[in-house]
């Protein structure tokens, strides 16, 4: 675990994750003790004393490997399917030691069988030969996307936020990101069927063709896909914003999300304690009204916060070292602020789905019960009851009573017990306890009646997996937080019985007051004197959440790096969330400044006035864009997001290329430069966060990623060629509405097969005649990029899943426009086969002079890996292959 202070170098590949990776990979050498942690949870009571040693003997053994298929559904059933079909088949065949090796299995309670659980200890998946296969396919597969390595439990908050095509959705701590791809995977459930079955409707009304092949467009839906997102031609409305609190990290997100190429997506770099409002258009002003300012609410909102981590135990051995009961008591208080935040920005009927790895109460119930008392009660927030949710899913309820340890090691059974305690011994050792961290039942404080029972706990000795917890909340009504330094009174009659008593009592000191009788103000001044104002905590009022991270705030407690799931991390090279802890401070911080992480100085842009309050709806001025690159504390300048006019040259241009079919929206195509110009890159979105990025451009608020590569720009060989390739990313998204003029159309496996193994195949002088269905399409058609339609067909040598890959007909020769990696992982699902590439372009380009090609070559550069900028390529090396990167394969490579 971090110690306190903050070891805060555990990132990327070195520091703190370098040293989690040796643990791991030595996790039978570390000792799997710890006596304040054994101490607790025995004596704590809630593990059943019949399940105490299945309990610690689960905890004690390393966690079983698991991983999800990812993307569409469309997407992921043809990898899962392989896995059925080829390796487990292949697996259960081997014998190691004389024993039969178990086959990976399907999570019973992850839905369509895409959630998988590999008990086999991965020395012998790495090194036992026969399972040399079955390993590249699973970090082929990983490398582009189609496998996620993610723990069993992690997967779980995400299916119960029961998310539709069409909702707004808000993941406030989502480094490292797979929980964030669940979601987004929810929000284009069905969106791929829906937008086929409008394109048929309107090839039929225009009397064209239908496709014979389009089996997606033939088949009628379900009922959940009948009633879905229809309003945009079938495309999902919803969004999601995935948010971390620190800048590299947020960029190690991009990094997980973009491979689901989602238009619907923003990820933004904010603490989540004070997640900013965003603005949204504002309702039309009748005559003589004064305008009011309107913003975001969210659907769904997952609080994935960060947490001392001690249900990670079984995959993070350090935790066995480092256990400490000041963990969970350090975050207990940012944890609270985090759910408030969430059930601030929740629409009236949304749900908030709050969550930790951790098995400890005071981050738990203890977290959830504070937090509802700050927002009115269960009157306006009601814990779900999800008993029937995931039936398979073996969980125990949540917690009605518990313990709580201090520092010290001592367990206290109530608030109660400790504020005696103090009155007779003094509080040493006990400034971190407060009130809300005991159940409700024991104290008096606070509202027996919440039911958090319905909370889900899960144990690693259930299901062979890690701890987790897990709380489904609905908001009732709107709510104004109470701040947390006021006494927490929830009990209804309770509060209008004080309430109506202390009105009276400052009424009848106000009738005392002495006073001339002329003047009213001196009654309001004489209420002032006895009943100061109380200036609560809202959404509507005060200085904007955005303007209050730009206040420099010395006394804030920063969220460590280390918060939970290794597995998530090391699919995405990242470092785990760690709580990061400050210098232990027992007295209280300043009104409003309450342990928070800043962000000073302001983004560039951004120097917000704290007296500004959210809902003012004077315009603000935007500042013009900063020369400089970095600012003081080194987070990058980000560069602006500028929408093109829809009658743009350019766009003009590709519509009229690509035939584009009249009824594609033309007003999401973006830029991100502060001169608006498509230079080279020219991004794609949904119109809703079209909507957000526009309202809240120059208002503090930190966007980091939004919109797919669409189209990128690069040199022809030949005038009149549209410059303008449509990306691998955009293809899904724009394939549906091209003309047929732009279209090829392929059928027979051997032929794809060689387009995938021979980059730059030769078309002119005959050549085209050894690229079987599709030879004369392609020498007929004009140079430029086109898209390449694999149908379904019949037969050993047709294909099972309708397929669509974008290809570039240069002057004399074709490529298939994938990466390196993409080619090797089909080669490998579709054909089993591992065929080193052939690439004959360094050859045709000087003649057989390897030293002169090498001048030459220019490769696709990845705007996300590398922080910014866009692809290049030239014509003469169309490439589409991403540089190597060997880290990338080792660390795929080590997951399994």
């Amino acid at each position: 675990m971090g110690k306190r202070g903050g070891q805060r170098g555990g990132r990327g590949r070195g520091g703190q994750f370098g040293r989690q990776r040796k643990q791991r990979a030595d996790y039978e050498e570390v000792s799997k003790t710890n006596d304040l942690f054994e101490k607790y949870y025995k004596e704590s009571g809630f593990i059943l004393s019949s399940e105490q040693d299945d309990f610690w003997a689960a905890l004690r053994r390393e966690l079983p490997n698991s991983f999800r298929f990812t993307g569409s559904k469309g997407r992921a059933l043809p990898v899962q399917r392989r896995l059925k079909d080829h390796y487990i088949p292949e697996i259960t065949s081997i014998q190691h030691n004389g024993e039969t090796v178990d086959p990976p299995t399907a999570l019973a309670w992850y839905p369509d069988q895409l959630g998988w659980q590999m008990t086999t200890p991965k020395n012998v998946v790495r090194r036992f030969p026969p399972f040399a296969s079955f390993q590249k396919f699973l970090v082929s597969e990983t490398s582009v996307g189609n496998i996620s390595r993610q723990e069993a439990v992690s997967m779980i908050p995400p299916l119960l936020m029961d998310v539709t095509s069409s909702m707004t959705v808000l993941d406030l701590c989502a480094a490292p990101g797979s929980k964030a791809a669940q979601l987004i995977e929810m929000i284009h459930s069905g969106e791929e069927a829906r937008v086929r079955q409008v394109l048929r409707k309107l090839t039929a009304q225009k009397g064209q063709e239908l496709n014979p092949d389009d089996d997606a467009a033939k088949e009628p839906l379900g009922k959940e896909k009948q009633d879905g997102d229809w309003s945009d031609d079938g495309r999902s409305t919803g969004l999601l914003i995935a948010n971390d609190a620190d800048y590299k990290r947020a960029h190690m997100l991009i990094h997980q999300l973009k491979r689901l190429n989602s238009p619907n997506l923003i990820v933004t770099n904010h603490d989540a304690t004070q997640y900013p409002s965003l603005k949204l258009p504002s309702d039309p002003i009748h005559k003589g009204g004064v305008p009011k300012g309107k913003y975001l609410k969210f659907d769904r909102i997952l609080a994935d916060v960060p947490c001392s981590g001690d249900g990670t135990c079984r995959k993070n051995p350090g935790i066995w070292r480092d256990w400490s009961p000041n963990n969970a008591l350090g975050l207990h208080s940012t944890q609270v602020r985090i759910l408030v935040r969430s059930l601030q920005m929740l629409k009236v009927g949304g749900r908030v789905v709050y969550s930790t790895c951790s098995m400890n109460p005071v981050e738990n119930e203890a977290v959830i019960a504070s937090a509802i008392d700050r927002c009115g009660g269960s009157r306006t927030v009601e814990i779900l009851d999800c008993r029937d949710a995931l039936p398979e899913l073996k969980r125990r309820p949540g917690l009605s009573t518990w313990k709580v340890m201090d520092k010290q090691g001592k367990i206290w059974s109530s608030w109660q017990q400790v504020e005696e305690f103090k009155a007779e011994k003094g509080s040493e050792g006990l400034a971190k306890l407060v009130e809300g961290m005991f159940s409700p039942n024991d104290n008096k404080a606070l509202n027996p009646e919440i039911p958090l029972s319905r909370c889900l706990r899960v144990y690693g000795h259930l299901q062979d997996t890690g701890g987790f917890f897990i709380t489904v909340l609905e908001k009732k009504s709107e709510i104004k937080a109470r701040p947390e330094a006021e006494p927490k009174i929830l009990d209804s009659t309770k509060r209008l019985a004080e309430q109506h008593t202390s009105i009276i009592s400052v009424i009848d000191e106000i009738e005392a007051k002495p006073t001339n009788g002329e003047n009213p103000i001196e009654k309001i001044d004489a209420l002032d004197e006895l009943a100061p104002p109380v200036d609560y905590e809202g959404e509507a009022e005060g200085p904007s959440a955005a303007a209050r991270q730009n206040q420099e705030n010395l006394a804030s407690e920063s969220i460590s790096d280390r918060k939970r799931e290794i597995d998530d991390l090391t699919d995405a090279q990242m470092s785990v969330k760690r709580p990061k802890f400050r210098d232990e401070v027992d007295e209280a911080a300043p009104r409003g400044a309450e342990d928070r992480q800043v962000h000073w100085p302001p983004p560039p842009g951004a120097q917000l006035d704290i007296s500004r309050s959210e809902v003012s709806s004077l315009p603000e001025p935007s500042l013009p864009p900063p020369a400089h690159k970095k600012k003081r504390n080194s987070q990058p300048f980000e560069e602006p997001y500028k929408y093109l006019d829809p009658e743009h040259a350019q766009l003009c241009t590709i519509y009229n290329f690509y035939h584009l079919d009249p009824r594609f929206p033309k007003d999401r195509f973006m830029v991100r430069n502060a001169a608006g110009d498509p230079a080279k890159t020219i991004y794609y979105t949904s119109t809703l966060a079209r909507t957000i990025l526009t309202q809240n451009e120059g208002k503090g608020i930190k966007f980091v990623h939004c919109g797919v590569k669409m189209f990128v720009k690069q040199d022809v060989q030949k005038e009149g060629v549209c410059q303008w390739r449509i990306q691998n990313e955009g293809l899904p998204i724009l394939e549906s509405w091209v003309g047929e003029e732009r279209v090829v159309r392929l059928y027979n496996k051997l032929t794809l097969k060689a387009l995938l193994i021979e980059m730059f195949p030769k078309v002119t002088d005959s050549g085209w005649r050894a690229l079987g269905e599709i030879g004369e399409r392609v020498r007929d058609i004009d140079m430029g990029c086109c898209v390449l339609r694999v149908e379904k067909g019949e037969g050993d040598e047709s294909f099972s899943e309708r397929m669509v890959l974008p290809l570039w007909r240069s002057l004399y020769s074709l490529n298939l426009m994938l990466p390196k990696e993409d080619r090797k992982a089909m080669l490998l699902r579709i054909y089993n086969d591992m065929t080193p590439l052939m690439d004959h372009s360094k050859d045709r380009l000087t003649g057989g002079s390897n030293s002169q090609s090498k001048s030459k070559e220019t490769t696709l550069h990845d705007e996300e890996d590398r922080l910014g900028g866009d692809d290049d390529i030239s014509m003469a090396m169309l490439d589409a292959s991403p540089p190597t990167n060997g880290a990338d394969e080792k660390t795929n490579a080590a997951q399994f």
